[in-house]
């Protein structure tokens, strides 16, 4: 199964964008699968619903961070290299998509949405974007890694 797949199947099981993305690729995430999913919980639609950068990217991030990050101040170099991969990442969904703000790959005017989630129904996986979104983000993640393998 590609990350792809396993991210969109993660979405279908009810896992929020972010969560989706990110528990794809668990198994190379040097952290337990539920802490896993615990961090990238508040970053489905778009950081909590306020429909800010989409959280499929923000997933994406997330497990960029955790194979390729630095953990110390002053690792200037480590820092410039990750934040040229996260824009190089984010430009590619971008190109893909228009945007990667949730509420714009939403066509959402309202930025803030009451908390509450919207309910996993068929329709609901039938009219919204999104898992197309979270699969878009898997690929160029698992593309990134095959170039680039991890330390």
């Amino acid at each position: 199964m590609t990350r792809r797949e396993r991210a969109e199947a993660n979405f279908r099981a009810g896992y929020n964008c972010a969560q989706s993305v990110a528990l794809a690729f668990d198994d190379l995430v040097p952290m337990d699968r539920a802490l896993l999913a615990r961090m990238a919980s508040p970053l489905g639609g778009g950081m909590g619903r306020l429909r800010e950068v989409c959280g499929a990217v923000s997933g994406m991030l997330l497990v960029l961070g955790a194979l390729y990050g630095y953990d110390a101040p002053g690792e200037d170099a480590k820092k410039a290299a990750l934040y040229a991969q996260v824009q190089a990442l984010a430009l590619a969904f971008e190109q893909r998509h228009g945007s990667i703000v949730c509420r714009e790959l939403l066509g959402i005017e309202d930025r803030r949405q009451p908390p509450t989630p919207t309910p996993r129904t068929a329709d609901f996986y039938e009219k919204r974007p999104c898992g197309r979104f979270i699969g878009d983000a898997a690929a160029l993640l698992e593309a990134y890694i095959a170039e680039h393998p991890p330390a």
